[in-house]
């Protein structure tokens, strides 16, 4: 896998980001480049000027781990951005191919029984499993009425980065469009380093690069970021402002998928919003079930 131009764009980006100052250096005058010079990192990392160079200029092949970690500690990555060089340097020699773990390909994935039931078990929150390239696989009832906003179109092929980027509700859904977009785009490149061997996760990549200089600009910061836990603020079209809590769950028996779970504080009006919701959802899968002459269904599939 050559990826010199992923590795040289990822580390002269994040030495951009080091002053001299945040790295404990006089800061000196007459800069021509942003942040520190190669040989302050190389200084900092313990290492030759010259190999510094070589390593920023996209070798990364037969790196070992102490000097990944030096240049981890001289330009001050957070734990996602170390994940995201180690990734890259297995990506470089090859031994991602060892390290990745498998994956199903979603195109014909379907959730297993036991899955769709738990999902159905969670009533109180939206809860739906996505794969790394943002495809919402399945769902519970309470998630799809969460986000019929995106599953109304079509174009959105049930894919947040896609509707984030090219949907013009995602800035009506997303009061903080832009910490979504930022968010979106951090996991996609998270998951380019992780797994560069994905083409349907470039495809995506070309298709937004393409259409959105949104997605362009901030795909050429080389952010990531991992994307656990936190609380996010959402307009819904039917119950209006939520804001809602999440814990996102690695499967470990789906390597590459994500259990996403969204819980309100108890007692507050975002928890009386979805109980609002809940009760919509009800009435139109009731509604949709009449009109089809089928039962009521209770199970989300993917």
């Amino acid at each position: 896998m050559d990826n010199h131009d992923e590795v040289r764009e990822f580390l002269t980006s994040r030495r951009a980001k080091i002053t001299p100052e945040r790295a404990g250096l006089p800061p000196g005058s007459r800069r021509r480049v942003p942040g520190l010079r190669r040989s302050e990192v190389a200084a900092l990392a313990d290492m030759s000027v010259e190999y510094y160079a070589k390593l920023e200029r996209g070798n990364l092949a037969g790196a070992s781990p102490a000097v990944l970690e030096a240049v981890a500690r001289a330009l001050q990555l957070d734990d996602a951005e170390r994940a995201h060089l180690l990734h890259l340097a297995q990506a470089a020699d090859g031994s991602d191919a060892l390290t990745r773990p498998r994956r199903r390909s979603t195109r014909q994935w379907t959730a297993r029984r036991s899955l769709r039931w738990t999902l159905d078990a969670i009533t109180a929150g939206p809860a739906f499993v996505r794969n790394a390239r943002m495809d919402i696989l399945a769902a519970n009832r309470l998630a799809r009425a969460f986000y019929s906003v995106i599953h109304a179109s079509p174009a959105n092929q049930a894919n947040l980065a896609r509707f984030n980027f090219l949907d013009p509700a995602s800035r009506r859904f997303y009061p903080d469009w832009d910490l979504f977009a930022d968010m979106a785009v951090a996991i996609l490149r998270t998951e380019a380093g992780r797994n560069p061997h994905d083409k349907d996760l470039h495809d995506l990549v070309g298709e937004l690069s393409t259409r959105s200089e949104e997605f362009r600009t901030r795909w050429g910061a080389h952010n990531v970021r991992h994307h656990g836990t936190g609380t996010k603020r959402f307009r819904h079209p039917v119950v209006g402002d939520l804001t809602l809590a999440f814990e996102g769950l690695e499967m470990a028996a789906e390597p590459g998928l994500t259990l996403t779970i969204y819980t309100a504080e108890p007692g507050s009006a975002s928890e009386e919003g979805l109980r609002l919701l809940a009760s919509w959802a009800a009435t139109q899968e009731a509604d949709e079930a009449r009109r089809a002459g089928t039962p009521t269904r209770q199970s989300a599939g993917g």
